[in-house]
C-alpha cells in the first residue's frame, strides 16, 4: 500500500477518534477565520499530492517532489504578503496554494495539476516542467532548487533599495516587500547557499539595505543522509548580520506568530533574517524513492505519528474554530475537489513537437520608452573633454569605456557589478572612472564571489534594471556558471515567457595575454556558454566593432530581454599596432552614437578567392597573415563572425559567395571549439573546400610558451597554403 494512502487513512481514523500528537496550546495573533484558511491550503497541498502521485501511477503524471510534511509553509505565505517576491523550495505546495487565496483570480488546483500532467494549458510552465511558481503570485519558477535560487534572492532583495532611490522602467517589487527564500536543510550546506547567505550578511554588515527572509524547512534528512540534530542552528544563529528564529513547523500557530515577527524585523530594519522551521518528511524524497530501503520502519513512521494535519486539527479543535466534522468536512471536500479536477485535466492538449517545445527559450519582445539618448552638453559634462577629442584613434579597452559611459547616460536602468569594476575600474580600467559619473549605485563593488556576482545581476532583473555584471576572467566563470545554465537562461523557458532576467554579463577572456598567469588569466574555451539555449554569445576584435556591438547587446537585453555574454579579448584591449611597431594598424575611432553592428551580421575584409573564417585575435592574426600571403599571391576574405551563439550561418555563408577555399582560424582548444560547427556548417551547406587551424586541446602556460598551443601569424600562413595547394 502507497505509503500516502496509509497516511490518508490514518489521517481520517485519528480525526475521527480525536487521536492526535500532543503539541502546545494555539496562541499568538492568528484569527480564527486565518487559521482555517491555512488549513484549507494545507489540505489542498496534501492532496495535490496524492492525486499527482495517483496520476503519475496512472501513466498521466509525471516526475514530481511533493510537499507532504511541509505544509507548514501555508501559515508562512499568511505572514507574508502577496508582494513579496517568493523563489521556493521544491516542496512549498502549500505555500502557493494559501497565496493562490490572497489573489482573486487564481484556480490553484486547476492550475497546479495542469502542471503535474504537464499541459500545455499549465499556467506557468505551459507544460515544460513540473513547476511551482505563478506571475500574478510572484512566484518565478523553480524545478530543482538545490541553492541555485539563493544569489537571485539577495539580488532582488538588494534591488528593493536601489529601485526605491532611482525606480526602473520596468520596476516589479514594492518599496516596502521583502524577498522569501526558502530550502531545505540539506540545501542549505551547498557551496551556492553558503556562498550567498555569506554574501547576505557581508552586505547587512555594511548596513546595506536587504529585506530577506530566508527559510529553512528542516526536515532532518537529504534524499537518504541524515542531518546531524542541532547542526543548522549551529550554523546558522550566530552569523554576523543575519537574525536567526526558530519556529515548529507543524504549529501552524508558532510558525505564523514567528514569520510575522520575522518578517516585521527583516521589512523595518532592511536585514536578512534566517527562519528555521522543524518539519517531517512524509513519503520519502519524490514519488520513485523507497524510503524503506534506507530508513528503518520506525523512523518514516514517526514522520507519519507526526502528521502536521493532525497537528493543525488538534489546534483548531482546541481554539474554537472547527469541530471533527468541519475538519473532516474540509479534507474530504478538497479531496473529492482533486478528484474531480485530475480526471479533466488529463485530458487537455500537451506539447508534442520540439517547434513548441522551443518556442519559449528565446524570451518575448518588451515595449520600452523610447530614448534618444544624452544631449551634447551632458555627454561633455559625464565624459569629461571636448567630444571633439573623441575623434583621435583608441584602443579597444578605451572605446569600450567610452560605449559603456554612453549607454549608462541613454539607459538609466543599466547598473554594473562585479569585483573592482568601481573605484579601481576593473583590473584593465574598462569601467575606469564610471563610479565617478554615475555613482556607486550603479558601479557596484562586489565581494568576490562569482555566484553572487551573477546572482546580483539575476535577482536585479527581476525588478526591472538591466544588469551588466563582469566576470574578470574567463576561466573563472566556472565558478558560477550554473546562475547562467540553471538560472538565467532557464527563466522564460519554466516560465512560458513571463519571467525573464535580461543581462549583458562581460567577461575579459581568451588567450595571447603575455605574461600574467596562466590559464586561470588566459583561458580559450567557450564551449561552457555556447551550448546554452537562448544565450546570445557577441566577441569582438576591434576597438569599433566593440563599441558598436555592445550597443547591440544592450538593445537585445532591453528590447528582447535577452541574455548576453560579451566576451571582450584581453590580449586586444591594448592593441595598438598591427603588422609592425607604431603602425597604429589596430587602432580604431569611435563610432558615431546611432551605429551599431546588428545582431548576426558579420565582417568581411577583402573579396579574395581564400576566405579565413574567425573572430576574436584570430581576426587579428588573419589580418597579419594576409599581408604575407598576398606576397605569394595568394588573395584572402577575412571574415570575422562575430555573433558566436546563435551561429550567424546566413550572414557566414553570404560572406563565402565567390571564395573557393575556407580555412578556420580558431582560438579555442579544438574539442569543443566553434571550429567544430562551423565545419559541420560547411559540411552542410557548402562545397567549399575547407579546413581548420585551432589550439590544441591544452591548458595555457605562463612565460615565453603563452601563445605555442594557439594558432599564429605563421601557423595560419602554413596552414593556408597547405589549403591553398590542395587540388
Amino acid at each position: 500500500m502507497d505509503r500516502a494512502d496509509i497516511v490518508h487513512k490514518s489521517f481520517l481514523d485519528k480525526v475521527a477518534n480525536g487521536n492526535f500528537p500532543s503539541g502546545n496550546s494555539p496562541s499568538g495573533s492568528l484569527s480564527v477565520e486565518e487559521a482555517i484558511t491555512i488549513f484549507r491550503a494545507q489540505c489542498l497541498s496534501r492532496h495535490l499530492d496524492r492525486t499527482s502521485r495517483k496520476m503519475q501511477a496512472a501513466g498521466e503524471g509525471f516526475y514530481t517532489i511533493g510537499s507532504s510534511g511541509h505544509e507548514g509553509m501555508a501559515a508562512v505565505a499568511s505572514a507574508l504578503r502577496p508582494t513579496d517576491m517568493a523563489f521556493l523550495h521544491y516542496r512549498d505546495g502549500a505555500f502557493q496554494t494559501r497565496r493562490s487565496t490572497q489573489v482573486p483570480g487564481t484556480t490553484p488546483t486547476w492550475d497546479m495539476l495542469l502542471s503535474f500532467s504537464t499541459s500545455k494549458e499549465d499556467p506557468i510552465s505551459g507544460g515544460r516542467h513540473k513547476v511551482l511558481g505563478s506571475k500574478s503570485l510572484l512566484i518565478p519558477p523553480q524545478t530543482s532548487t538545490i541553492a541555485s535560487h539563493f544569489p537571485k534572492a539577495v539580488g532582488a532583495a538588494f534591488s528593493i533599495g536601489l529601485a526605491k532611490r532611482s525606480p526602473p522602467e520596468h520596476k516589479v517589487l514594492e518599496d516596502d516587500s521583502l524577498v522569501m527564500c526558502s530550502f531545505g536543510d540539506a540545501s542549505s550546506n551547498h557551496s551556492t547557499a553558503q556562498g550567498a547567505i555569506n554574501t547576505a550578511c557581508w552586505t547587512s554588515f555594511q548596513n546595506s539595505p536587504l529585506p530577506l527572509l530566508f527559510v529553512c524547512e528542516d526536515n532532518g534528512i537529504g534524499i537518504s543522509t541524515r542531518t546531524p540534530s542541532g547542526w543548522v542552528a549551529a550554523n546558522f544563529s550566530n552569523r554576523p548580520g543575519l537574525k536567526y528564529y526558530h519556529a515548529d513547523g507543524l504549529d501552524i500557530y508558532d510558525t505564523y506568530n514567528t514569520c510575522k515577527e520575522a518578517a516585521a524585523y527583516s521589512r523595518g530594519q532592511k536585514k536578512p533574517v534566517f527562519l528555521h522551521l522543524s518539519m517531517v518528511r512524509l513519503y520519502g524524497h519524490a514519488g520513485s524513492d523507497m524510503q524503506q530501503t534506507y530508513l528503518s520502519k520506525s523512523i518514516y513512521e514517526g514522520w507519519e505519528e507526526d502528521d502536521p494535519l493532525l497537528h493543525s486539527s488538534r489546534l483548531l479543535l482546541e481554539a474554537g474554530a472547527l469541530d471533527t466534522d468541519g475538519i473532516l468536512a474540509i479534507y474530504t471536500e478538497i479531496d473529492a475537489q482533486c478528484t474531480r479536477v485530475s480526471k479533466e485535466v488529463i485530458t487537455r492538449p500537451r506539447l508534442n513537437d520540439g517547434d513548441e517545445v522551443m518556442s519559449k527559450v528565446v524570451p518575448p519582445k518588451r515595449y520600452n520608452s523610447p530614448t534618444n539618448g544624452p544631449s551634447i552638453e551632458e555627454r561633455e559634462v559625464t565624459f569629461g573633454f571636448d567630444l571633439r577629442h573623441i575623434n583621435e584613434p583608441q584602443h579597444m579597452s578605451r572605446l569600450i569605456n567610452w560605449a559603456l559611459t554612453d549607454l549608462m547616460l541613454t539607459h538609466k536602468d543599466i547598473v554594473m557589478m562585479g569585483e573592482d569594476v568601481g573605484r579601481k575600474g576593473g583590473v584593465y580600467g574598462v569601467t575606469q572612472k564610471l563610479s565617478d559619473r554615475f555613482g556607486n549605485a550603479r558601479l557596484i563593488d562586489t565581494l568576490l564571489d562569482e555566484q553572487s556576482i551573477l546572482g546580483l545581476a539575476i535577482g536585479m532583473a527581476h525588478n526591472g534594471f538591466l544588469p551588466m555584471p563582469e566576470i574578470q576572467f574567463l576561466a573563472y566563470l566556472h565558478n558560477a556558471e550554473d546562475q547562467i545554465r540553471g538560472e538565467a537562461a532557464t527563466l522564460p523557458f519554466f516560465s512560458n515567457g513571463q519571467f525573464t532576467n535580461p543581462m549583458v554579463l562581460r567577461i575579459a577572456g581568451l588567450g595571447y595575454q603575455k605574461g600574467f598567469g596562466g590559464h586561470f588569466h588566459n583561458d580559450n574555451s567557450l564551449a561552457v556558454l555556447r551550448d546554452i539555449p537562448g544565450v546570445v554569445i557577441a566577441c569582438p576584435s576591434n576597438g569599433a566593432d566593440a563599441a558598436k556591438m555592445l550597443r547591440e547587446c544592450v538593445r537585445l537585453a532591453w528590447e528582447e530581454q535577452r541574455v548576453v555574454v560579451f566576451v571582450e579579448p584581453i590580449a586586444l584591449y591594448p592593441m595598438r599596432d598591427l603588422h609592425k611597431p607604431k603602425d597604429n594598424g589596430w587602432l580604431s575611432v569611435y563610432p558615431p552614437v546611432d551605429e551599431t553592428i546588428p545582431f548576426g551580421q558579420v565582417g568581411v575584409t577583402g573579396d579574395g578567392p581564400l576566405a579565413l573564417l574567425t573572430y576574436g585575435n584570430g581576426h587579428y592574426l588573419s589580418h597579419q597573415a594576409a599581408k604575407i600571403l598576398a606576397k605569394d599571391k595568394i588573395q584572402t576574405r577575412i571574415i570575422d563572425i562575430r555573433w558566436l551563439a546563435p551561429l550567424p550561418k546566413p550572414g557566414i555563408l553570404d560572406a563565402l559567395q565567390g571564395a573557393t577555399k575556407v580555412l578556420i582560424v580558431d582560438e579555442c582548444r579544438t574539442t569543443g571549439s566553434q571550429s567544430e560547427s562551423l565545419m559541420a556548417m560547411l559540411q552542410e551547406h557548402s562545397d567549399l573546400p575547407h579546413a581548420r587551424l585551432a589550439a590544441t586541446d591544452s591548458f595555457i602556460a605562463t612565460g615565453p610558451a603563452y601563445a605555442s598551443t594557439m594558432p599564429s601569424r605563421d601557423s595560419i600562413v602554413e596552414a593556408a597554403k597547405s589549403l591553398w595547394s590542395k587540388s
